[in-house]
Formats: C-alpha cells, sequence, structure tokens
C-alpha cells in the first residue's frame, strides 16, 4: 500500500492525514477564504517556521494579488511567554489580515498574534489553521478556518516538527507513544522512509 492509498501504521506511529486528504482541504479552505475576503487588499501572515509548507500549498490556491508576509515568535521559560522574534514588514492598518498557523491548541500564541494584530487597525482578522487542537483549548481563540480538528496527539510532517525534523513529510504522523520518538526517531524514520 503508497502512503497516498490510505493510513500506514508501526507499533508506536500512525499516519493520520494521507497528502490526498491534505490537498483537497486545502484547496476547500482556498475556496471558503476566497468567498469571505472579497478584497485584492489582503495579508496574509504567515506564523513562521511551521506554516510555510501549508502556506506555500494554500497560496496556490489564493488570488496573486494577496500580500505574503511573516512573523516568527519565541516562547521563554516554563510559563512559556510569548514575544516578537521577527515581525512583519509591510504595515496592517485598514487592511484584511488573514493569519496562517499550521497548529492551533491551547490558543495562547493565537490570542497573542491576534491582540497584537487588532492593535495595528486592522480591518478585518481572520485565522486559518490546518490543525485544531480544540480539546487543548486553554484560551478562547476565534479560528474561522479549519482544515482538521484532532485530539491530543503529538503530530509530525506537512510543517510540524520533532527538533526541527521531519517537516518536509506530505502527511501527517501521530506519535502514540512521544518517549518513542525521543529515545529512537530513527524507529519513526524507519516507518516513513522505507
Amino acid at each position: 500500500m503508497g502512503r497516498d492509498e490510505g493510513l500506514l501504521m508501526g507499533d508506536d506511529f500512525v499516519q493520520v492525514i494521507s497528502s490526498d486528504t491534505i490537498v483537497r482541504r486545502v484547496s476547500e479552505l482556498a475556496v471558503e477564504i476566497k468567498s469571505d475576503l472579497d478584497s485584492d487588499d489582503v495579508v496574509v501572515v504567515a506564523v513562521l517556521k511551521g506554516s510555510i509548507i501549508f502556506l506555500k500549498d494554500l497560496m496556490s490556491h489564493l488570488p496573486h494579488t494577496y500580500t505574503i508576509d511573516f512573523l516568527s515568535l519565541t516562547r521563554f521559560g516554563r510559563g512559556g511567554r510569548v514575544s516578537l522574534a521577527m515581525d512583519v514588514s509591510v504595515p496592517l492598518d485598514d487592511r484584511d489580515v488573514l493569519l496562517v498557523l499550521e497548529i492551533v491548541d491551547t490558543g495562547l500564541t493565537l490570542a497573542t498574534i491576534r491582540k497584537m494584530m487588532l492593535a495595528r487597525g486592522v480591518r478585518s482578522l481572520r485565522t486559518v489553521a490546518l490543525i485544531d487542537k480544540a480539546p487543548r483549548r486553554i484560551v478562547d481563540v476565534p479560528l474561522e478556518y479549519r482544515g482538521f480538528a484532532v485530539g491530543d496527539e503529538y503530530l509530525l510532517g506537512y510543517g510540524m516538527d520533532w527538533k526541527g525534523k521531519y517537516r518536509n513529510l506530505n502527511e501527517i504522523w501521530a506519535a502514540l507513544e512521544i518517549s518513542v520518538l525521543a529515545e529512537n526517531p530513527e524507529a519513526f524514520e524507519d516507518i516513513v522512509y522505507s
């Protein structure tokens, strides 16, 4: 069975979303976004690093008049205080802004970003996330467009990583036992790259 013909499994890892399913859903999200954002003055702000693959595929379905920019955040300490590592380079005041994230879980990062964007006087602010981990939500945040709702699994692929690796996978995998990945990442690689 090929990667796109169905879900693959190992003892500790399972493919939860195939590349074909992702392609189809990203296209559907773009249709929804174009329908709602009836403007040529849209700034698409991708939150680095995880959103890059999703952004690339999403933008291939959106108008070429949309401006793309990037934002990067860092977390500090045990409390996970969020600060700005890289800011957008274009003015956002009185413009429609679409935030692009690969995943929303607790909502804390998205709440911080939304507060920053709204303080800049944007005309409208919408968020698209490929993955919504609603069961982990601590802060209630608007999420206008969601690709897939999932549980509390640790996900890898399509922008989501383990220590910087595996973002480039075309499908999404769940690590059923995160300790196995931590102790033996080769076990995951044996399944994915075989």
